[in-house]
Formats: structure tokens, C-alpha cells, sequence
């Protein structure tokens, strides 16, 4: 016999259903990626599945609930997905100008397909406690830009907790995470619990956070979904802004082994990814935006090493050549867990190198004329300092 639904028991059976299931809330984030002059994108996780969305209000005075704002959907090739992760990119803004914005998203306490989709009560960020969210788009016309950088943490979420506690909005126009924050990639929550949790509870929510991929976030069967946690400009794990007197380049540096390594597993294809992603350096170089930049920074996780593991040495073989020719004024890479300073001119690079340790921060500051780094250990203690002069 065929079952005949009415509206009324639908009616009353809703009650029942939002009783059975828990009203929707923020797991982890947001956190800010891809900012740019006129962009930015937020990413975020929910207990349970939801629709998304991001509401923006000019940094005005006017209170949040002052007015309509607009609102900028999660949208998937013309359809809002449903699940827990939720990314929105929000557009049409104004360079060097700050925005505030609130992360809200619908539960979905049944999903039926085409039959019928129930939601719950809509929950966001808490603008009635805590003052909303903020975000600067890029701005190249300040005179310097400060950014910090952390490498190699593997899994010390602690360290990171530590090295940003002091932490205030403002601080820095960017932070980089240069690469193996992780061992391997298995699951959402090596992510979320090993650092990203952490960063957007620390400043990430406000600042934007930049994220070179190492090689050991190449490896784990949840690898696979890197993009999908850290979308860029490009829809690659490569990518550039401007921001200051600065033109950043964020290489991916692929895996330190040959693509036929056995623990590789016959997974990896790092060399024609490099090969690709070279050409797209290439054509990166050419652009006036680059061109027109008084300083030029690369961050790579694997420095390049000639001669030494295959990794290191395609980064020295296809990227060193194109990025001598550009005039680059520092590498910034990581990978070796120890700090090392290689002068202009040393392993064929026309350019400085240097790594920073493992489970340090390193501060960045730059301007038109000057590169002025320092690295602090966990217990804030000064422990090397450079200085380049354009």
C-alpha cells in the first residue's frame, strides 16, 4: 500500500525531528583565505550538516543589525552544497579597506533529495557578545608589510598556541604556515586539532592565513582534499599576491623522494606537477604586477638543494633558473628543521636562502628598501637576526 503524507502530519512531526537532532554550531574557525584587493574567502566547519553563508557590514560604526546586509552564499556549480565544511568567497569589494562579517549557516535536520529538505533554526557568530569578525583587503600602497611565518610544527599544536599567545588584530598583514604542520594528512581532524583550530581561535579569523604545502602533507589518505580546506587565486596549491612594496609567491615545492619510490606507493606525481607548475612561475615573472613590485619574496618549502634529494634538487633544476632571472630579493623555506642562511650566489641561487627552524616564528618585515627578519623560539627569546639591504 502506498504511503500518503498530509501537511499537517508533517506539521506535526516537525517538532519531533528538531527535538531528535541538535541545533547546528560552529566545530572550527572560520579563517580567513585568498584575501585579496577585492576578495577574500572564509572557511569554516559546523557540528552538523548545514548551509552556509557569510554576511558582510562596512567598518562604519554602525552597529552589525543596523541595516540589511548582503549576503554571500556557499554555492557549488548553482547549488548550495549541504554538508559540514563550508567555504564562501566574498566579492565586489574595495582594496585597503576593512570589512566586518559574521559566519552563519541553516542545519539540515533531514535530507531527503529531491523529496524534501528540512532546516533547522539558522545559528552564525554571536554579534550580541562578541563584536563580529574583521578583514582588510590587500593594500599596495602601504609602504611595508609585516607577516610572520611557522614551519614543521608536526602535530606540536601546543608550540603554536605558544608562539602566537601574544598575538593582536592587526599585528600582521598575513601569516604563513611554510609548509609540514602535519606528518600526513589521514582525517579532517589532523587539520583542525593538529593547528587550524587553533590559528582562527588565535588570529586567523581576522588575519589571513597563507599556506605553502610541504611534503608531508602530500601523504595520508585525506591528502587529497588540501584544496578544499585552503582555496587560493589560483585553484592551485601555488599562488601570488601583492601586498605593500611586496610581490609574494607561494611555491609548492611537491615530494622530497622520486615519484617511484616505494613508500611513494606509486601515488606521487610531483615531477610532472612541478613541471606545471613551473610554467605557470614562468608566466607569473612576465606580469607587471610583479614587475612593478620594489621587493619580491618567495616561499618554498623545500629549499633548493642541486645535488642533493631529488625534491630539493627539482626545485634548484625548474624553479631556481626562472626566479634568478626575475630578480627575486629572498627565498623563505623551511623542511631542514634548523635554521641556515645561504648568501646570494650559493647553490646557483641569485638570491638569499633561508630556512627557518622547526617549532619557531619567524617576524618579517619589509619595505622598499629594507627585508628585516628575526626568529623566536617558543620562549620568545631572540635567537637569529637578518637584515637585507635592496
Amino acid at each position: 500500500m502506498k504511503k500518503v503524507f498530509s501537511f499537517a502530519a508533517l506539521l506535526l512531526a516537525l517538532p519531533l525531528v528538531a527535538a531528535a537532532q541538535p541545533s547546528v554550531h560552529v566545530a572550527s574557525g572560520p579563517y580567513l583565505q585568498a584575501v585579496g584587493e577585492r576578495e577574500f574567502t572564509v572557511v569554516w566547519t559546523t557540528d552538523i550538516d548545514a548551509v552556509a553563508w557569510v554576511e558582510i557590514a562596512p567598518d562604519d560604526g554602525t552597529h552589525f543589525y543596523n541595516s540589511e546586509r548582503p549576503k554571500y552564499y556557499q554555492v557549488l556549480d548553482g547549488r548550495r552544497p549541504i554538508g559540514k565544511l563550508h567555504r564562501v568567497r566574498v566579492t565586489g569589494l574595495e582594496p585597503a579597506t576593512t570589512y566586518r562579517y559574521r559566519v552563519m549557516q541553516n542545519g539540515v535536520l533531514v535530507n531527503e533529495g529531491r523529496r524534501r529538505v528540512i532546516f533547522g533554526e539558522g545559528f552564525g557568530s554571536d554579534i550580541l557578545r562578541h563584536k563580529p569578525y574583521e578583514v582588510t583587503t590587500l593594500d599596495r600602497s602601504k609602504p611595508e608589510v609585516v607577516f610572520s611565518v611557522v614551519n614543521d610544527m608536526h602535530e606540536h599544536d601546543a608550540v603554536l598556541r605558544t608562539l602566537y599567545k601574544d598575538v593582536k588584530p592587526g599585528m600582521y598583514d598575513f601569516v604563513c604556515f611554510n609548509g609540514d604542520m602535519t606528518t600526513s594528512i589521514d582525517s579532517e581532524s589532523e587539520l583542525l586539532d593538529n593547528y587550524l583550530t587553533s590559528s582562527s581561535e588565535l588570529f586567523a579569523a581576522c588575519t589571513p592565513l597563507c599556506v605553502a604545502r610541504g611534503n608531508h602533507e602530500n601523504r595520508g589518505t585525506f591528502a587529497m582534499e588540501w584544496m578544499n580546506y585552503f582555496p587560493s587565486s589560483t585553484g592551485r596549491p601555488y599562488f601570488a599576491f601583492r601586498q605593500g612594496p611586496a610581490y609574494i609567491i607561494v611555491l609548492d615545492s611537491g615530494e622530497d623522494k622520486p615519484d617511484s619510490d616505494i613508500r611513494n606507493m606509486d601515488l606521487m606525481r610531483s615531477d610532472d606537477f612541478r613541471a606545471e607548475e613551473a610554467e605557470w612561475l614562468a608566466r607569473v615573472v612576465e606580469e607587471p604586477d610583479f614587475k612593478s613590485a620594489p621587493v619580491r619574496i618567495v616561499f618554498c618549502h623545500m629549499p633548493p638543494s642541486p645535488g642533493g634529494w631529488h625534491g630539493g634538487s627539482e626545485v634548484a633544476r625548474l624553479f631556481v633558473p626562472i626566479l634568478n632571472r626575475a630578480g627575486i630579493d629572498l627565498m623563505l623555506s623551511a623542511h631542514i628543521h634548523r635554521y641556515r642562511f645561504s648568501e646570494k650566489g650559493q647553490n646557483g641561487c641569485e638570491f638569499p636562502v633561508l630556512c627557518n627552524p622547526n617549532q619557531t616564528r619567524m617576524d618579517v618585515k619589509a619595505d622598499a628598501h629594507t627585508i628585516d627578519v628575526r626568529i623566536y623560539d617558543a620562549a620568545g627569546a631572540l635567537k637569529h637576526q637578518n637584515r637585507f639591504t635592496k
